[in-house]
């Protein structure tokens, strides 16, 4: 079974939009794991427009179930993973001011600094995941990383499935076939929701997590939170 990391940013967005501790962070958290997810995955960024780095602190004692902080490896991100050494750390090269994350990483490029984070990633025992494209010469070279997974970017599935393209699905097969021969193991998130998250995690073989946080929690609004995690929870099996 995929396991279900869910993204909690936007709870902390909405807490912080009043100013306030409403909702409380620790407690939706709680719960949600409560209701039977398999990880929690954060996303500080330097503005702390919404996950602050105060709450990540915060959230290490609370987090029974698989911790994931991801985030652009500034200096001030590094030092936040390795104080709190959470069961991995995805490393996404957001810019500053990025809305969201938009891009993988260019593991070509950016080969040899990358080879150095998750080397002192790995000293502290923390695993290590590189957001990717699906672009073969890039999954080899994040295999040259020392990297222990990838994380598949599936915007570009999720609006063409939307669109009744299921053929969008094969370069992400591909891409896991390939990972999968370099003994690198597969995440994948951004834009997963409940209508494509079934067809998406029945054809990714191995695929072991999915992070999924704006559409999770918009379904949400409408559905309730116990209800729609164990609905992602149904189809992941």
């Amino acid at each position: 079974m995929t396991k279900l990391s869910v993204n909690i940013n936007k709870i902390a967005t909405l807490r912080n939009s009043r100013g306030g501790d409403t909702p409380n962070l620790i407690q939706v958290t709680t719960d949600i794991q409560m209701f039977g997810t398999q990880g929690i995955t954060i996303h500080p960024r330097p503005d702390e427009r919404h996950i602050k780095y105060q709450d990540a602190y915060d959230l290490k004692p609370i987090v029974t179930t698989e911790y994931n902080i991801e985030g652009n490896p500034i200096k001030k991100f590094i030092d936040l993973v390795i104080a709190i050494k959470p069961t991995q750390v995805t490393l996404v090269p957001d810019a500053v001011d990025a809305i969201t994350s938009n891009a993988g990483w260019d593991t070509i490029k950016h080969q040899d600094f990358l080879t150095d984070i998750i080397s002192e990633f790995k000293r502290n025992n923390i695993r290590t995941s590189i957001f990717i494209d699906t672009d073969s010469s890039l999954i080899e070279a994040a295999a040259k990383t020392g990297s222990d997974r990838i994380e598949l970017y599936t915007e570009h599935f999720a609006t063409q499935y939307a669109l009744g393209n299921t053929k969008a699905i094969e370069p992400y097969v591909a891409s896991a076939k390939l990972a999968n021969q370099l003994n690198l193991g597969i995440n994948a998130g951004h834009d997963l929701s409940l209508d494509n998250i079934k067809f998406f995690s029945e054809n990714i073989p191995h695929l072991l997590e999915v992070s999924i946080g704006h559409a999770l929690i918009a379904e949400s609004l409408y559905l309730g939170l116990e209800n729609v995690i164990n609905m992602y929870l149904y189809k992941l099996q």
